[in-house]
């Protein structure tokens, strides 16, 4: 991984490839292109909070290296619908609203309902497979790819600084669901042009062989669906548009009526279908307020929530807090997605507590009931070998993911010099078919916190997590400024401890008479009697309590 320096001046008809998230995450990705002074993104997605990230809604890619040169920005081309690549599009707008959206019919249509949210008009070309657009510096060429949404495409960018292929999310499934495969002619066509830089998804790298077909769910779809007396409720990604088919076919077959809950979910699927790509047996929808005419053993709750989020719709079920939607013994509960590193302890404290309401719960690691959307290592092989980069730069994973992949490439044949395991903020110049890192630009998260953007930051977490596992203790006491003496206090008050505040009577004198000795001090201001009272409980609560809790000491001159 690259050093932190200060790239050198941009060369003329070179293009500087700057990724500003996906390289070491799963999530926020979003990659920045320069060529003779204009820009062009590829994607600009979210990544979701995790445990230690207390308070936080949405992870954001750092757009401080573009807020100089916004209006140099030419366009954004997004490579499919997920929120991974989609879902900081509102807040980069924020910048410039009219900035062009480049993508897919169902792509666009998604970012369109999205931006709408946010009261932004969005400025969009929706282009297909096999066309070809003219972007500031960028001739972009746009290729069918199989992911598990519809309408995934990758891009082959020509420049006068070199063709980069740009696979987006992809895998190569044979028999895909909507029979829309990866045009690994139109890889080959650019590979035999000669592509300069391939850069790669990486999120399977580590995982031999080939992804299995989406094909196959249905059938255990059906299985499991067969087997279930109750109600069942399905969870999975609200933008898994083949995922959602399966489970209406299922409950097509099995006489079931089907209700989509969650916002996202009702609305992407909404989408879905009245482009399309959704098809929906006739009289297998039922809308929530009519849910109570329905038996249980005839409901399918297609609900979001697969990852643990804590507020999304099978968190409240799974703590009895959803309004409308309860679960039981004989109900049938089934995780139909991946497990998104990170969310492994949610995911698995969503499990057991459904488990003991008496819920049968099915999942990835007890059936077939979910297949990645990610080349493996098979397929990964394919395309270095049909596309045979000169240079390589693997994208879309954590760090592991990049290194396994960079490996793939050199047992193809590229040169290990020739392949750029890069980090959010590298700096990459492409020139006369030499691609090498030049430099690194500070990117950090940015994190979205309610309606605040961008203004906390690690020192908050900490606090955040100070506050939510050591506890937090407030001493407050009132001074005599003029006549130096102590008129109240010093009162000590304890939250998140197990202790009771009486607790703290044996450290009370000595709190009392460090104040006293700091008042007396006629140099001394409040701060510095405040912090005269923090030693003194911080030291005790380390070696009596065992705890490093914020304290928060107040003195109030009268």
């Amino acid at each position: 991984m690259s050093k932190q320096n200060t790239p050198p001046e941009i060369q003329p008809d070179t293009v500087r490839i700057v990724p500003l998230g996906g390289l070491g995450d799963i999530g926020r990705n979003m990659t920045v292109f320069e060529c003779n002074g204009r820009l062009l993104i590829v994607d600009c997605g979210v990544l979701f909070p995790e445990e230690n990230q207390p308070g936080v809604d949405l992870i954001l890619p750092d757009f401080d290296y573009i807020k100089d040169r916004i209006d140099d920005v030419d366009g954004i081309i997004l490579t499919h619908g997920h929120e991974d690549h989609i879902g900081a599009v509102p807040y980069l707008l924020r910048l410039r609203q009219d900035i062009p959206i480049i993508g897919s019919q169902l792509t666009i249509a998604l970012v369109e309902a999205k931006l709408a949210e946010h009261r932004i008009q969005a400025y969009s070309l929706i282009v297909k497979e096999g066309d070809i657009e003219q972007i500031g510096a960028f001739e972009c060429e746009f290729i069918a790819v199989n992911h598990s949404i519809p309408d995934a495409l990758a891009v082959f960018m020509r420049s006068a600084g070199g063709n980069i292929l740009i696979t987006g999310d992809f895998k190569m499934d044979q028999l895909p669901l909507d029979g829309r495969i990866t045009d690994l002619r139109a890889f080959a066509r650019a590979g035999e042009e000669g592509v300069d830089l391939f850069m790669v998804d990486s999120t399977n790298a580590e995982v031999p062989g080939f992804v299995r077909s989406e094909g196959e769910i249905g059938p255990v779809l059906e299985s499991v669906f067969a087997q279930a007396n109750g109600q069942i409720v399905v969870a999975s990604f609200a933008s898994h548009v083949h995922r959602v088919q399966q489970v209406l076919d299922a409950a097509a077959k099995y006489n079931r009526k089907v209700c989509f809950v969650g916002r996202s979910m009702v609305r992407n699927m909404g989408i879905a279908a009245e482009l399309g790509y959704l098809t929906v047996p006739p009289q297998t929808l039922i809308d929530m307020k009519d849910i109570e005419s329905i038996p249980d053993h005839q409901r399918v709750f297609m609900s979001t929530g697969s990852q643990g989020e804590p507020m999304a719709v099978l968190a409240r079920i799974a703590s009895g807090t959803h309004k409308r939607i309860g679960v039981g013994p004989g109900d049938t509960v089934i995780f139909a997605s991946s497990l998104i590193p990170g969310n492994e302890n949610s995911v698995f404290r969503l499990i057991n507590g459904l488990t003991k309401l008496g819920a049968r719960v099915v999942h990835q690691g007890n059936a077939a009931v979910h297949v990645s959307g990610h080349s493996a290592q098979g397929e990964l092989l394919y395309a270095y070998n049909i596309v045979e980069p000169f240079n390589v730069m693997p994208i879309h994973g954590e760090a592991r993911h990049l290194v396994a992949n960079g490996s793939l490439a050199v047992k193809t044949g590229v040169p290990a010099e020739n392949v750029l395991l890069c980090e959010d903020g590298s700096v990459v110049d492409l020139h006369d078919g030499v691609a090498q890192v030049v430099g690194k630009v500070p990117c950090g998260y940015v994190f979205v916190d309610g309606s605040s953007v961008g203004e906390i930051g690690e020192a908050e977490l900490t606090d955040r997590r100070t506050l939510g596992q050591e506890g937090f203790i407030a001493i407050f006491a009132v001074v005599d400024a003029q006549e130096r003496v102590v008129i109240t206090g010093p009162h000590i008050q304890a939250r998140g401890m197990a202790e009771d505040d009486s607790v703290f009577d044996e450290i009370l004198p000595d709190v009392q008479d460090a104040l006293e000795k700091s008042v007396q001090n006629e140099s001394a201001d409040a701060y510095q009697m405040q912090q005269a009272m923090r030693r003194v409980v911080g030291r005790w609560a380390a070696r009596k309590l065992r705890r490093s809790p914020m304290i928060i000491p107040t003195v109030i001159e009268a």
